[in-house]
Parts: structure tokens; sequence; C-alpha cells
């Protein structure tokens, strides 16, 4: 009831108004039965924007700390995302991830549909990211089609760090179904895993118009905020600039190596027929 009344009558509308969002390729979402809905991340309001365009309703798994928080604020914001169809996933691997997957299964068992982002966190630069391979088990499990979904400008709506969004347009596009079916019977295959992720990354970098890199986007926001600690370290007032040009020149390492990797990688990948079809 809240999610509908939320949906149609209050945020719904105003966002219409507000940001007047294009999309494009909305017919591939099914109108019944189960279905994942996989998209790039650029912004905490890709999980606003997307519901509101699917006719259907989309239950997201959020990171688990929208669900933990303390105080007044923390609870409120994990009632709002209950409220909002959205679903707590652990990100720190092992059995708590796969209670979360399960969570998600059972959706999909009963025929909804399944929002998640297979990076696992927002892009910390606009760039796409290598996916995490939570998403392949859950549609090899099921056996239901991957509607892909590009998320457009949405970081300029609302950059990380940012609480008031910018007023300016953002798009939406949904690409046609993709079907894993062949390798039915091959869930725990980690090779497999591993084939459907990228496959899946590869449709929405085509989409999106992003560039990919072949890395986590957790691993590089680690290393940056690793960087902007050590940097607090240093004087303000020091003028020494090889104090910080270490750390620099290893991000920068970091950053070109990443590029070097994903344009080998995407070079080297022979691509099944259907995938790369005109249309």
């Amino acid at each position: 009831m809240f999610y509908w009344f939320m949906k149609r009558i209050i945020v719904g509308p105003i966002l219409r108004l507000l940001f007047r969002p294009w999309v494009k390729g909305m017919d591939n979402v099914p109108v019944d039965g189960p279905a994942v809905l996989v998209s790039n991340h650029l912004s905490f309001s890709d999980s606003i924007f997307l519901p509101i365009a699917v006719p259907r309703p989309v239950i997201f798994l959020a990171k688990s700390e929208y669900f933990t928080g303390k105080g007044m604020k923390g609870k409120l914001t994990a009632m709002f995302f209950r409220l909002s169809n959205q679903l707590p996933m652990d990100r720190s691997g092992g059995a708590a991830s796969s209670s979360s997957l399960s969570a998600g299964e059972a959706v999909l068992n009963g025929g909804g549909i399944l929002g998640i982002y297979p990076e696992g966190t927002r892009s910390p630069d606009g760039r796409l990211y290598r996916g995490k391979t939570g998403v392949a088990k859950l549609v090899l499990a099921t056996g239901v089609p991957v509607i892909p979904v590009a998320m457009i400008g949405t970081d300029k709506v609302q950059p990380i760090g940012r609480r008031i969004p910018n007023i300016r347009r953002i798009g939406i596009i949904v690409g046609e179904p993709l079907d894993f079916t062949r390798y039915k019977g091959l869930a725990e295959d980690r090779f497999v895993q591993r084939s459907v992720t990228d496959e899946i990354m590869y449709e929405l970098m085509r989409l999106s118009g992003q560039e990919y890199v072949d890395v986590y986007a957790s691993s590089v926001k680690e290393k940056l905020a690793a960087a902007k600690n050590a940097g607090k370290k240093v004087p303000a007032a020091s003028t020494d600039s090889q104090q910080n040009a270490p750390e620099v020149a290893d991000h920068a390492d970091t950053i070109r190596d990443a590029k070097t990797s994903a344009r080998s990688k995407l070079s080297a990948i022979t691509l099944p027929g259907w995938l790369t079809r005109k249309k």
C-alpha cells in the first residue's frame, strides 16, 4: 500500500514533473512472471527513478547498512527502505551473502521482479566496474530472464555525497531480455557464473556507453578512502609535495593498469552471435 501510494500519488508525479525522465525500451519488461532487472549504479537516486518508471513493483536488494542504522535517523531510514520494497543485501560474503540471495530467490519464485546492481556499489567515477557473481547465481538457480537497464545522467543529478539533488533530466534505457537457460544444471560452476556475469556487464556497457574497468568498484573505493585518510595526516601548511607523491603515483598506476586490463580483456572476448547480432 505504501509503495503504490508513494509511486502513484506522491513521489512518482513529483519526480516526473521535475526531472522529466525519458525512457526507451520499457516494453522489454515482461507484463507478468519473474525477471531480474540488472542496472548500472551511478547514484543513490537510481533506486528511486527506476522503480517509478517500471509499471510493475520492483523489489531491490539494497546494502544492509541502510537497515542497521543507529538512532532515530537509522530507524526511519530502515523503515523507509522496507516499506519501499527493498531487501537488505549483506555484501560481506559467505553465509550472510547467501542468505541475502535466498531472499531474492524467494521473490523470483513468487513471480516478482527483483532489481539488483551487479557492481555491488555505486560507481566512484561514472565508469562501469566489474560485476559480482551474485546476480549470476540467482539467474542460474531460477532460470528467469535478465533485463539489462542503463541509468543515464543520475550521477549528475545526485553525485556521491550530495543530499539535495540537482534538477536536470535523466534517462532510462531498457535492453532486450537475456536468456541463460542454456546453462541449466551448471549453477554451481564458478566459470559459468563469471561468464554469465561478464555477459551481463557487457550488455550494460553497450547500453550505457560507459567505459568499462575490470576491477571491483569496492576495491577502488577502498583505495581512494585510504589515500584520502593518509592525506589528512599531512599538515595543511606543508609545502613538501613529495610526501603525497607516492600515493598519487600509486593511484594513477592503479587506474592506468585497470584501463589497460579492461581493454585487453574486452578485445579478447569472443562473444556469442546472439549478443552481437545487428539490431
